[in-house]
């Protein structure tokens, strides 16, 4: 049974996109290139054509995991969202216990990105921070150790 998958606007528009690059353009170059590869001579011993069937199947894999997801998705609407408790599509304020602050974004985890501070609302943090309140403290264990986090402030993401 497929997971649900939770996605903000801008999380489903982004993978809607990927699928149409991948589903038009993707696919014509992965066939431009078969043919090209078949037309080395015999198919049996074409390393060519090898790598573009298996660049093939990983393509039509990735769409179909895509459309699989877009099938599943629920979408956050943004307009439904208070700030006044975690949920995903809020940005949430937060400082550590040496004082620093940060701002992360609670997403589902097709999009999360942390290089990004997009966290899914499955991770460690994510999960500590979801249902809680302005003024609240989590503990959050780490691979580096307890972390405490202080929510200064929720937002709402694009509305």
């Amino acid at each position: 049974m497929p997971k649900d998958v939770i996605l903000t606007p801008e999380g489903l528009a982004n993978l809607k996109a990927e699928l149409e690059h991948l589903s038009t353009a993707r696919r014509r170059e992965v066939a431009a290139r078969i043919k090209e590869a078949r037309e080395f001579g015999d198919i049996s011993e074409n390393a060519e054509y090898d790598d573009a069937k298996n660049e093939q199947a990983m393509l039509e894999a990735r769409i179909a995991a895509l459309e699989d997801k877009l099938r599943s998705a629920t979408v956050v609407d943004a307009a439904g969202l208070t700030t006044d408790v975690v949920r995903v599509g809020s940005i949430v304020h937060v400082k550590d216990e040496a004082g620093k602050a940060n701002k992360y974004t609670i997403v589902g985890s097709a999009e999360a990105k942390p290089a990004e501070s997009k966290l899914s609302n499955e991770s460690p943090v994510g999960k500590a921070l979801v249902g809680r309140k302005r003024g609240d403290e989590v503990t959050i264990t780490t691979p580096r150790g307890e972390r405490r986090l202080k929510i200064t402030k929720i937002d709402v993401g694009a509305r």
